[in-house]
Order: C-alpha cells, then sequence, then structure tokens
C-alpha cells in the first residue's frame, strides 16, 4: 500500500512539473523585470496609426497651426489699431488747424486791412455796369438817339473799368480811414468825389466827340453828376460791410 502512494505521488509532481514548463504558461524573468519605456509605447502607437506619424506629432502640428493664426489675426488687429490712431492724430491735428484758422479769420478789433485785386476788379466792373445805365438813360434823354446813347456809353464802358480799377489799387496803398477794420464813411465820399471829377471830363469828352455838340454833352456830364455820386457812396457802404476780398494786417506779439 504504501508503495502504491509512492508512486502517486510521483506521478503528479512529475505531471505538475511539465505543466508548468510549458510554453503557454512561462513567462521569462527577463520580461516580468523590464519596465516599459515610453518609445515602446511611441513605437506602438505609430504602428497602430499606420502611416508613420505619431499621435503626439500630429498634435503638435494642429497646436502650431492653431497658434499662427492666432498671430496672423493679432497682426492684422494691430495694423488695423495703427491705421485707427494714425487717423485721429490726423483728424485731431485738422480739427487744431480749423480752429487756428477760425482764430485767425476773426476780424481783429480796430485792425487795418488791404483789399485784394480781384476785390477791386469785381467792384470796378459791377459800377461801370451800374453807372453805365444811368449814362445810357441821361444821353438818350439829351440825344434823342438810341444809337448815340449805346455810342456813348459803349466807347467809355472798359475805359472806365479799367480806369476805376487803377483808382482803387492806387487808394488801397493808404488805409486812412480804415482804423476800424471797414471803409469809412468819409473815406467811402472821398472816394465818389474823386471818382466823379474824373468821371464828369471822360464823359463829356465822349459826348462832344460822338454827339458834336457841347450844349448836349454838357447836359449829359452834368445831369447825372450829383445822383451818381450819391449813388457811388452808397455803394461804397455797401461793399464796406462785404468781408469778401479783405486782407487784414495782423500784428502779433510774443
Amino acid at each position: 500500500m504504501t508503495r502504491v502512494l509512492t508512486i502517486v505521488l510521483a506521478s503528479v509532481v512529475a505531471s505538475s512539473a511539465a505543466f508548468t514548463s510549458s510554453p503557454l504558461f512561462s513567462t521569462p524573468r527577463s520580461a516580468l523585470s523590464q519596465p516599459i519605456r515610453n518609445g515602446d509605447l511611441l513605437r506602438a502607437s505609430t504602428a497602430a496609426n499606420g502611416d508613420g506619424i505619431s499621435l503626439n506629432d500630429k498634435l503638435l502640428q494642429s497646436l502650431e497651426r492653431k497658434e499662427a493664426k492666432l498671430d496672423k489675426q493679432r497682426a492684422q488687429a494691430m495694423a488695423q489699431l495703427s491705421e485707427l490712431e494714425a487717423s485721429i492724430d490726423k483728424l485731431q491735428t485738422e480739427k487744431q488747424e480749423y480752429l487756428n484758422g477760425l482764430q485767425l479769420a476773426d476780424k481783429p478789433v480796430g485792425g487795418v486791412f488791404t483789399e485784394s485785386a480781384v476785390r477791386s476788379a469785381v467792384k470796378a466792373f459791377i459800377w461801370r455796369v451800374i453807372a453805365g445805365s444811368v449814362t445810357f438813360v441821361t444821353s438818350l434823354r439829351f440825344s434823342g438817339s438810341v444809337a448815340t446813347a449805346f455810342s456813348i456809353v459803349g466807347s467809355d464802358f472798359f475805359s472806365k473799368a479799367f480806369t476805376m480799377f487803377i483808382g482803387e489799387r492806387l487808394m488801397n496803398k493808404s488805409n486812412a480811414g480804415r482804423s476800424s477794420g471797414a471803409d469809412a464813411a468819409s473815406r467811402s465820399l472821398i472816394k465818389a468825389l474823386i471818382w466823379r471829377l474824373f468821371a464828369i471830363c471822360n464823359t463829356m469828352t465822349m459826348a462832344i466827340f460822338i454827339a458834336k455838340d457841347l450844349s448836349i454833352a454838357s447836359k449829359i456830364a452834368g445831369s447825372d453828376a450829383i445822383f451818381k455820386t450819391a449813388l457811388m457812396f452808397f455803394y461804397e457802404r455797401v461793399w464796406a460791410k462785404i468781408e469778401w476780398g479783405k486782407e487784414y494786417d495782423l500784428d502779433f506779439t510774443i
């Protein structure tokens, strides 16, 4: 009996040794003791991805693309900000220049001025139209001829306009009667009287030459003398209130 038990136990032990030594259930000692490295995981993920690019590389590329996009947007925003700041600076400069211009454009109290050549030319031309109309009426009345009236007015229209322009430029060299920032009434009256003396001589000369009659020429020249003098005085007073064409003399003190 004892011999039989011994044989059975020996058989069980042999069977267990053979079972544990099988390749399916045996684990190498080196495999159990060696730690898992990152490179093994990276190779494993590469093998799993199958295209030669690791998942970590793809994530890094995605982040870099987003970063580049944001950098581009930031650069565009900075450029727009710079343009807006430049526009604001320009507007502020223009505003200041406009305010400075308004201050310079204000008529100085008690300041003197001169008239531009264009202002003088416009004044002379408009006055010639007004005065020529009056001369035409008086010439027609005393000569009784429309042709004679047109001849007298037309003969001295441009000559008187040019002469008055020259007179305006000469008078402009004097600031007498301009201390208040406009022509005084006395200056307007003196100008009207001086011009009337010249105009009488001019009109009478042309009337004698055209009408061939001293009596008619005297009536034409003398009849509108008082009326035109008063008319020119009021004409000058109107222009005294017009600021266009005035160039003020500004005194700057530091």
